[in-house]
């Protein structure tokens, strides 16, 4: 069955716009999709392979060199000057979010090591991937040890084994394409700056727009080919098209001028590193190719910047990514040589007149002072977030990777060996010559190597970290609900709230106030949801704490069923008081007991200020057999200086 047409494609032009830019000058770095589900975001990068021009490649070469310039250090090489060589598409090689290690950068071929007596070398999906593209799908749910894999591919442009008496470097260059749907987590930052550009799609709210897209879907699952087929000139026209602009990108110039517009533009926009200014430049020297010109012009780098710097310019998890359109264009004046300003320009105001840029900022107060919270409802904003302390779960579980407790994983260290009915992850050598050896003179073993059976292979047991589900549950009434108070607490659940998304956990916020709790946001990986709703959380009313904390414990009950393998990390923020209901005290004292009894860690912020102190979220702490951290200790630079004022040291 034929594939989707990439010319089939309903709008999204700038996704459509940065994949044949990617495939006209590999070098930008690929591309990055941020949409939510179904705007053919899979369906256009598949499609995108078709489109590219094949490529000359050894005969025989696993590594995909080229027979014009092969890599010396190729593991199947040395290949010699006029090797035989064959044309072949460019491939699109899909990485699994949940493939191993191993498969990725390849491994030790374990049997021809055993039975052979030979050091061999089975290749991975970088390998695969060489002078093609590398497509993962979910990219932000990739695991952190196939992340690095990515990383140190993406940097060196080879990719490096080095395990069980294997060394092997070879050439990895490909154009690394991610899709991924915001909704489920971000995308780590390092990560994040390798794609060279990002898209943000969009479902389309046109109706006639929507009708073409269902129209179009619905006639090729009725006939792919024939449907395929209606756009093969379109199809075969574009695939020219960006043949042509590849091999007229060198004779592209990019002077002076351009170059100073093109830093202006990345100065203007704090971002860090020269990666912007790089990207920036490649991706207007090949929209210039694109669109037929020689030289780079402003509207080159326009359309480059709104590509490159949206994703560059995000200073922490929780910034939206997207670009301010004013300012782009006031960078480009403020750069624009001076022929192409009036004669008579010769001050710094010339970019920037002075009437838009009077007027703007008591535009920006009055509308700041229009969305500020009025009335009797409290909504108070938090601070900065600071570098939070780890909080951990005990014992070693068995969760999904992440960095926060320890966990046996398929990577990490080697602690043992895995029971012999275990038959996955990565072999232990070492244990299985030993399985194997007592038996080879019942197996008729004349020469070197091992007669080795499949019953023989042993399994590593490795150690490593796993993501939690880290669930808040937060005092909202009205005793949490002083200003100062409860922005240091916003901010300190922030902080919480970032240590996790630097730990890969999952996290969730119940809410409790006046004579209810609520779910406010279901356990999710999207941090910044929960970060969201952080921010627009009121207070006021009484303390309903045990609801509050039923709330909790059924909604880890059910992500338990979800996710049986993930384990709970419940972070309770309160003063400690029980004021909402009868016999309020007693209630969240058997709902403390409640949580204590099924074994769920657990950390209670302690949020109590003031001279006069009752202590109750200490109690608290101790029914539910949790870490008791006042709300002054969470941040990492504070745990030293509160051990010393406890032990009575000197600061």
């Amino acid at each position: 069955m034929r594939a989707f047409p990439f010319t089939a494609v309903v709008g999204q032009a700038d996704l459509r716009l940065a994949l044949v830019l990617s495939a006209v000058s590999p070098a930008i770095g690929g591309v990055l999709v941020r949409g939510e589900k179904g705007t053919a975001k899979s369906t256009m990068v598949r499609a995108l392979a078709g489109l590219l021009p094949p490529v000359d490649v050894v005969t025989g070469c696993r590594f995909s060199c080229d027979p014009a310039a092969p890599d010396p250090a190729c593991p199947d090489g040395p290949h010699e000057a006029g090797a035989p060589a064959e044309r072949r598409p460019a491939r699109l090689v899909e990485l699994p979010v949940g493939a191993a290690e191993d498969r990725v950068i390849g491994s030790l071929d374990l049997e021809r090591a055993l039975g052979e007596g030979v050091t061999g070398y089975q290749p991975g999906l970088l390998a695969a991937a060489h002078r093609g593209l590398l497509y993962v799908d979910e990219v932000n749910l990739l695991h952190d040890h196939l992340v690095d894999a990515l990383l140190d591919a993406a940097a060196m442009g080879r990719a490096t084994v080095e395990r069980e008496g294997v060394s092997v470097s070879h050439a990895s260059r490909f154009v690394l394409i991610g899709t991924m749907n915001p909704e489920e987590g971000e995308l780590r930052p390092q990560l994040l700056d390798r794609f060279g550009l990002t898209v943000e799609v969009r479902t389309s709210r046109e109706p006639s727009e929507r009708v073409e897209v269902v129209r179009r879907r619905l006639a090729y699952e009725a006939d792919p080919d024939g449907f395929a087929a209606r756009y093969d000139e379109a199809e075969a026209a574009l695939a020219v098209r960006i043949a042509d602009a590849r091999r007229g990108l060198p004779a592209v110039t990019l002077d002076d001028a351009a170059l100073l517009q093109i830093a202006e533009v990345c100065a203007s926009f704090d971002v860090d590193g020269m990666r912007a200014d790089i990207v920036t430049a490649r991706t207007a020297a090949a929209h210039a190719a694109w669109s037929g010109r020689t030289e780079v012009t402003t509207e080159d780098i326009r359309v480059a910047a709104r590509l490159a710097l949206p994703h560059r310019r995000r200073r922490n998890p929780f910034d939206a990514p997207g670009i301010d359109e004013e300012q782009l264009e006031q960078a480009l004046r403020d750069a624009e040589p001076p022929e192409q300003g009036p004669p008579d320009d010769d001050g710094p105001g010339s970019g920037a007149p002075p009437e838009p840029s009077g007027e703007a900022p008591p535009q920006q107060q009055e509308s700041e002072q229009q969305q500020a919270p009025q009335g009797p409802q409290q909504t108070v904003g938090s601070g900065q977030p600071f570098r939070a302390r780890l909080f951990t779960v005990d014992g070693t579980g068995a969760g999904a990777h992440g960095r926060r407790s320890r966990s046996i994983t398929d990577s990490g260290r080697t602690i043992g060996v895995k029971p012999p009915s275990v038959r996955e992850g990565r072999p232990h050598l070492t244990a299985t010559v030993l399985a194997a050896a007592p038996h080879q003179r019942a197996r008729g073993r004349s020469g070197p190597g091992l007669e080795l059976r499949t019953r023989d292979l042993r399994y590593a047991l490795r150690e490593g970290r796993e993501g939690n589900l880290v669930l808040f549950c937060v005092d909202a009434s009205g005793s949490m609900g002083a200003r100062a108070r409860m922005g240091e607490v916003k901010s300190a659940v922030l902080s919480l709230l970032l240590d996790a998304y630097q730990r890969r956990d999952k996290v969730g916020l119940v809410t409790f106030r006046a004579s209810a709790a609520e779910l406010a946001l279901p356990p999710t990986i999207s941090v910044d949801a929960a970060a969201a709703r952080l921010e627009a959380l009121p207070t006021g009313g009484r303390t309903p704490l045990a609801e509050g904390l039923l709330r909790a414990a059924e909604a880890l009950r059910v992500e338990s069923i979800r996710d049986p393998r993930r384990r709970p990390l419940l972070v309770v923020v309160t003063d400690g008081r029980a004021t909402s209901g009868s016999n309020a005290v007693a209630r969240s004292h058997g709902a403390a007991d409640l949580i204590a009894r099924q074994g769920i860690a657990s950390v209670v912020m302690d949020c109590e200020s003031g001279r006069m102190r009752l202590g109750l979220a200490a109690e608290l702490a101790t029914r539910l057999g949790a870490e008791h951290v006042p709300l002054g200790e969470v941040a990492a630079d504070s745990l030293a200086g509160a051990v010393r004022a406890r032990t009575g040291r000197a600061a």
